[in-house]
């Protein structure tokens, strides 16, 4: 399926439903249908052919997400640009897409402008919402190309996503994702979680991300989905009450400043069929304190870039025992492997690993990759011994539960052990006093490197580093506890809100 087939079937489904809404105002199937097939006409009148790249570069908004069917419809290939990334990045990869148009929202021209002049290939610029020198309005394009598209041919083994990987170091790199991928991702999250007739999404998180792959199965029931232009869990939290919402994603971060916020508890959730919530692990105390708090709704997604969402879920009865109470032994992990997808524990050395041991985890499936754009070298090494490697370290239990354990790049080697930092993150977060925590190794004369954890407390946390190693010390022993603990305002963190370690060892070693 192409991208535009999800909105093609909400709108078999009823043209008159509502399909976007934004800031009070519904945009029905019929009109956003309509909409993206102008847009793709003109798109074909400015000389994009099937195969080429348009980028995208837009603040969660319903044009911008009508755009990326309009693409669809044309045969080319979507490029989401996130806003949040630094102009030198947008640069690379819009150079390394080879982009021949870009949309983008009036408040970002001066990043626009920054890059454009390094991207020859890039002729067509498209300013969705405003007047910007170098570019032309949205309004004066469509007028003057819009038309209904000349029919074209893909299959499903054609490029329709090129992704930038969301790393937090090194070189970005290009993800092919065709339609078959888009499709499996679709077609498990359909299967795993309860999306009815009809169902209302609310988007907070980028588009660019988890959020807007979870439009596809919203549209292809016919769904609304309701779009925040930018986070403010006040809202959101109106929002559900307002439009019954029955799905939405966040990641853990917003979900801690959720149950934090004090209209949380008069606010009436019962709508909710499932807060979907992924990106980066989440604290089994914090999510249980959601389990009681928000609902049996909690759903996680476990999955990346090259492998969107669906390596493994945790759907909301997995959080609970067959006697409803909540099962505590297995919120720590990312669930049981989807069904068309292999997941398995890797040794250095390529063999497979027994349950229970530890190593990489890797994944083959239609819900794997392409490869990286132009980029065979990457693609070969991430592909070795015939498995898609996740740069996870993890493991299976007997009921066949994926447990993350860590980054493989940050795992810590102290006095001869490994020390797992999301191990002791989650211990941290077990205090009351802790928000969100970031544990890294720092070179170290005795230990070779010694376990450092940074922390950042909830708004009325109170406590102290000697404190907080001892919680540790007293939950993991002394190998494990950190032998240092500094408390920040915040964590750095990315445009997708995982922290940021290798900022965090830079400012660490800084002073």
């Amino acid at each position: 399926m192409r991208l535009s087939d999800y909105l093609d079937k909400g709108a078999s489904l009823g043209g008159d439903a509502p399909c976007l809404t934004f800031d009070g105002v519904s945009h029905s199937y019929a009109e956003v249908q309509r909409r993206s097939s102008l847009v793709a006409g003109a798109l074909q009148d400015s000389g994009i052919a099937v195969g080429d790249r348009v980028a995208v570069l837009s603040a969660n908004d319903p044009l911008a997400l009508t755009c990326v069917f309009a693409i669809s419809r044309a045969g080319a290939v979507w490029c989401p640009v996130n806003p949040r990334n630094e102009a030198a990045e947008n640069r690379e990869l819009l150079d390394l897409f080879g982009c021949r148009c870009l949309f983008f929202q009036a408040k970002f021209a001066p990043l626009v402008e920054r890059i454009r002049g390094d991207l020859p290939a890039l002729t067509t610029l498209v300013c969705l919402d405003g007047e910007v020198e170098g570019a032309v309005t949205f309004t004066d394009w469509l007028s003057r190309h819009g038309r209904e598209p000349e029919p074209v041919e893909v299959s499903d083994d054609d490029l329709c996503v090129l992704a930038g990987t969301g790393g937090t170091t090194g070189r970005p790199k290009g993800v092919r994702l065709t339609g078959h991928n888009l499709e499996t991702a679709t077609a498990l999250t359909l299967m795993g979680y309860p999306i009815g007739h009809r169902p209302r999404y609310l988007a907070l998180a980028p588009l660019t991300h988890t959020a807007g792959v979870l439009t596809f199965p919203i549209m292809s029931r016919g769904g609304e989905t309701v779009i925040m232009p930018a986070p403010d869990l006040g809202e959101f939290l109106r929002l559900i009450e307002h439009h019954r919402i029955t799905h939405a994603f966040l990641p853990p971060t917003v979900i801690y400043g959720l149950l934090d916020h004090p209209a949380l508890d008069s606010t009436d959730l019962s709508s909710l069929q499932c807060l979907w919530y992924g990106a980066a692990p989440m604290s089994p105390v914090r999510l249980t304190e959601a389990l009681q708090r928000i609902g049996p709704v909690m759903g996680q997604l476990f999955g990346q870039t090259e492998a969107p969402n669906m390596i493994a879920t945790l759907s909301p009865a997995d959080h609970f025992r067959p006697d409803g109470s909540i099962a505590t032994e297995r919120l720590s992990s990312a669930g049981r492997p989807t069904p068309f997808t292999q997941v398995a524990i890797m040794g250095p050395d390529g063999e497979l690993m027994p349950v229970g041991e530890r190593g990489e985890i890797v994944v083959r499936g239609p819900l794997v990759m392409a490869g990286y754009h132009e980029n065979p070298a990457a693609t070969a090494e991430v592909s070795a011994h015939g498995w898609h490697h996740t740069g996870d370290i993890g493991y299976l239990d007997a009921d066949n539960f994926l447990f993350i354990v860590d980054r493989a790049k940050d795992m810590i080697i102290t006095g001869g052990f490994n020390v797992y930092s999301a191990e002791v993150e989650q211990a941290l977060q077990a205090h009351p006093a802790v928000q969100d925590s970031a544990v890294v190794g720092r070179p170290d004369p005795k230990w070779g490197e010694r376990v450092t954890a940074v922390v950042q407390l909830r708004a009325a946390g109170h406590t102290d580093p000697a404190a907080l190693i001892a919680f540790v010390k007293e939950r993991l022993g002394g190998v494990k506890a950190p032998k240092q603990v500094e408390i920040w305002p915040d964590l750095p963190r990315s445009k997708v809100g995982k922290v940021l370690k290798a900022e965090i060892r830079e400012r660490l070693n800084a002073g």
